[in-house]
């Protein structure tokens, strides 16, 4: 699946992902991941600027009361590599509810296929 039309490492590509219309994230593998990216779309949709969000455990993405269905999911991902079927309630800093649906989880991988942790595609998002 291509996100973008540019080359992502490019100047163009970097600027077209950060303004797209649909919400990216991304984690990272600490034992507690961390956001260490988010697009224009994925702040606006929580509540927060760069610097919140960046180094934020990716678990406040959710309330307590999902956190272990979460960790199913991305336990999932781990195992599949991506699913694109995600759709559940996540919370923005403000404490507004939201429901994705259909949302795409995947692992990042490098090129020499090295593990780096895992992002989100959100595209289908509405309050609850």
């Amino acid at each position: 699946m291509r996100l973008i039309e540019h080359d992502p490492g490019s100047p163009e590509g970097v600027e077209e992902l950060l303004n797209a219309p649909f919400a990216v994230a991304s984690h990272n593998t600490q034992d507690d991941p961390v956001f260490n990216y988010a697009n224009n779309a994925a702040l606006k949709l929580f509540g927060m600027e760069r610097d919140e969000i960046l180094g934020l455990p990716s678990r406040f993405s959710a309330e307590p009361a999902v956190h272990e269905e979460r960790a199913n999911l991305l336990d999932r991902v781990s195992k599949h590599g991506y699913v694109d079927d995600y759709s559940g309630v996540r919370i923005a800093k403000s404490g507004l509810r939201f429901f994705i649906n259909n949302a795409v989880v995947w692992n990042v991988l490098d090129e020499q296929g090295n593990y780096h942790g895992q992002a989100v595609l959100i595209r289908d998002w509405a309050p609850v």
